[in-house]
Parts: C-alpha cells; structure tokens; sequence
C-alpha cells in the first residue's frame, strides 16, 4: 500500500514537472490552466489526471484531436518509478524527502536538456544541495568531493579540448553533484554506463530512422556528428549505480570470463 501511495504522489509530481518544463525560462506563470498547444482550448480536470488521461484519450486533445506528445506520459511514469525507487532505497524519512527531490531534478534537467541542449544551472545547483546533505552523513564527505571534482574535471576536459563540440559546460557542472554523491568507484561506474547507455542508444537511432525520424532533441536527418544532449546519458548511468548498485566492473569481469571461458 506505501509502495502503491508513492506511485500515485510521483504521478501527481510528474504532471506538475511537465508544467514545470514546459514554462520554465518562458517568463509564463505556474499558476495558469493548462491548454491544448495546438488549439489552446483550456483543459478541465478530468483532461489533466496523470497517465490516466493520456490513456483513456489515445495520446490526443479530446478537442482538436491534434497529437498530445508522449513525453507528458514518460515524464509522470518515470517519475513514479524513480520515487518507488526513492522508498525503497532511503533510510529514513530525510532521506526519502531528499530523493524525492533528487528524482523530481533529475526529471526536469534530462527532459530539459532533450528539449533544449541545455542544462539549467539552477536545478544543478539544487542537485548540489541535496548531494551535500546526503553525503555529510556518510562521515567521508572530502572522499565524495573528490569523485565530483575528478568527474567534473574529466567532462570540462572533453569540453575545453574540444571547443564545446564534444561535450558540453553543463555536462561538466552536472557530473560534479551526480559523482558527489556516489563518491569513488561508483562514480567511475555512472561515467562509463553513461558512455555505454550513449552509444548504444545513438546507434540504435541511427539505424532505426536512417536519416527520416524526428525527434524534438534531434536534427530531421541524424547522423554520426549530430548534436545529442547527453545529461539524458548520465542520469540514467548515475540511476543504474544508485539505485540498483550496477557495478561497471563486476560487468567487465563476468563479459571478460563469459569471452575467455574462465
């Protein structure tokens, strides 16, 4: 039943982040009705219940019948998803709170950054916030300064070596708080996942659409030198070590025997 409550309060949070994205740095209020965007017909209630909607109208304004884009669907499960995950793994009740933060962050600069390449500096400073209180517990709070610095370090590399062409700044600001808060091997795990989740889901596009899909983050024609936001990348790495304790080299070490025979 707990499990069944986080689920629901992380779908009510998700419908509001999608707002939340939508108007952030629009200079439009949080306080306005939500509308249809294409023809801005005002939505009542039973419109607006979260994933439900979505699904009982087909993915469609019940108005103008004009495509509802699936992100508002994936935005309100994934953040369901990432409170259960939340409860399940925090300690105490501070914990929970703070994860639910965390995962309500996390949400907003992985769309954001699909949306717009670019990763807000204010949720990133949040994330800076909730990490520091997180790992001051931990009784070795320098041990995770120095994973978030190294982290940080290694994307601003990537980034001034390349011109920006490579990786972003944000990418680098975003890695410090994430790497922070798994400190030492763990860190090194969300950076290699991430670079594994990046290139495997950027092949998987490229031979999926070949040159005709499109998609809100991407160019009409991707190819091998297109612009891919890559925060999307790193918190599904730093997802995968947190939450679910993926281990990058316990993953080498089975792949190396399972190859080799020993």
């Amino acid at each position: 039943m707990d499990i069944l409550f986080v689920a629901l309060f992380g779908l009510i949070i998700g419908s509001f982040l999608n707002v939340f994205i939508c108007r952030l740095h629009t200079g439009k209020s949080l306080n306005g009705r939500s509308h249809c965007l294409s023809c801005g017909t005002v939505l009542v209630w039973y419109e607006l219940l979260p994933a439900l909607s979505y699904l009982v109208l087909g993915g469609r304004c019940r108005h103008c019948s004009s495509r509802i884009s699936g992100r508002y669907f994936l935005v309100e499960v994934g953040t369901a998803l990432l409170f259960v995950f939340s409860f399940l793994t925090a300690e105490s009740v501070l914990d929970t709170a703070l994860l639910f933060i965390l995962s309500s962050v996390l949400v907003v600069i992985a769309v954001y950054d699909m949306m717009h390449t670019i990763i807000p500096d204010e949720m990133v400073l949040v994330l800076v916030a909730v990490a520091v209180l997180l790992v001051i517990p931990t009784g070795v709070p320098l041990a995770h300064l120095g994973a978030g610095v190294g982290a940080a370090l290694f994307f601003w590399i990537f980034w001034y070596v390349s011109s920006g062409t490579w990786m972003g700044l944000g990418d680098a600001k975003l890695a410090f708080p994430l790497a922070g808060i798994l400190g030492g091997w763990g860190a090194v795990s969300m950076v290699i996942l991430s670079f594994w989740v990046g290139a495997i889901i950027s092949l998987f596009l490229l031979a999926l659409q070949k040159g005709k899909t499109h998609m809100p983050f991407l160019s009409p024609h991707l190819t091998m030198k297109s612009e891919i936001p890559f925060a999307p990348f790193l918190i599904i790495g730093f997802v995968c070590v947190y939450f679910f304790h993926v281990d990058i080299f316990t993953i080498t070490d089975s792949v190396t025997q399972a190859v080799l025979g020993y």
